[in-house]
């Protein structure tokens, strides 16, 4: 469980395709304090650390989450927002997030607002997907690319977030630009609620 407070992008040193799988290897200021078999949410994306030395760690993405992540998109040297599993005495300063990415989004417009900056994105709505609450409301949270953000203005299949400064700077939302594609997790409160809805 992640809590969407990203500690830092990490930078993708080399990418290697194994069959239908893809091995990550990327190195952070706090490589010196992860292990083998710990959980790090990488664009909210939920992987194992599977080795580790003193050039980087490696996880490895297999087909299903290539499929509905932007993973299979990395070049070497981009930046990767990521954080580790929540400790569970402290704060949760964002919104309970999984790591079970949904599905991708496309950024389709890029604002800049007096020192902030609204970011808007189209994802692909489903009706059905929509009932069981994968969606967004106003005021309420998403994650984009591991991070917890706080909805304005949706629509069936689009949605803004207002970003401050510090998190401009500190995730890779300053590479994203129009044609972007990220990854979304929807509110699991939300896919709750609407099941316990449906069986009653």
């Amino acid at each position: 469980m992640f809590s969407g407070i990203i500690e830092e992008a990490a930078t993708v040193v080399s990418l290697q395709k194994e069959a239908e799988n893809l091995h990550i290897t990327l190195t952070c200021s706090f490589l010196n304090e992860l292990k083998i078999d710990q959980s790090v949410s990488h664009n909210g994306v939920c992987l194992t650390v599977v080795d580790l030395n003193e050039k980087g760690y490696t996880v490895t993405a297999i087909k299903e989450t290539l499929e509905c992540s932007n993973l299979g998109l990395l070049k070497v040297g981009d930046k990767v927002n990521v954080e580790r599993s929540m400790l569970m005495n402290g704060r949760l300063d964002g919104h309970i997030v999984q790591g079970h990415v949904d599905q991708t989004a496309k950024c389709l417009e890029v604002r800049e607002a007096d020192g902030s900056w609204y970011f808007k994105f189209e994802y692909k709505f489903d009706k059905e997907m929509a009932k069981k609450g994968y969606l967004t409301v106003d005021k309420g949270s998403v994650t984009v690319n591991g991070v917890s953000l706080t909805v304005v203005v949706p629509t069936d299949n689009t949605f803004e977030v207002a970003i401050i400064p510090y998190t401009y700077e500190y995730t890779n939302f300053h590479q994203i630009k129009a044609g972007t594609i990220v990854n979304i997790e929807f509110d699991i409160i939300g896919k709750y609620i609407s099941r316990i809805t449906q069986l009653g």
